[in-house]
């Protein structure tokens, strides 16, 4: 094993980049015809390392059939604190309620 100062200070530096690698969500469609899943995230130097790492990691045994990876810093989440205000109905705009429709009885499941 080389101990020499330069093997130690390439060793350091891989770390230190591999540290600053930006963070990637993975999501997992396990069949076809279902949702992709969120699976969880890693760290990956670009779209294709995190692409074939996400395969290596979370779907090692055949699970899925389709996976995305998505950088993080492009994902925008609502505050759960403003949720009233986002997921409440807009009470001005009556049209968006189908309260006053009238369907016919052939109609199921609606």
């Amino acid at each position: 094993m080389d101990s020499s100062p330069n093997r130690e200070a390439e060793n350091k530096g891989s770390l230190i980049m591999k540290k600053n690698w930006p963070l990637w969500e993975v999501f997992v469609r396990s069949k076809n015809g279902l949702e992709h899943r969120h699976f969880g995230s890693l760290h990956a130097a670009d779209e294709e390392m995190a692409l074939e790492n996400a395969r290596d990691v979370y779907t090692r045994r055949s699970e899925g059939v389709s996976i995305w990876v998505v950088a993080s810093k492009h994902i925008t989440a609502s505050n759960p604190e403003n949720n009233g205000e986002l997921f409440e109905p807009a009470q001005d705009k009556v049209y968006r309620h189908p309260t006053f429709y009238t369907l016919p009885d052939e109609v199921k499941h609606m």
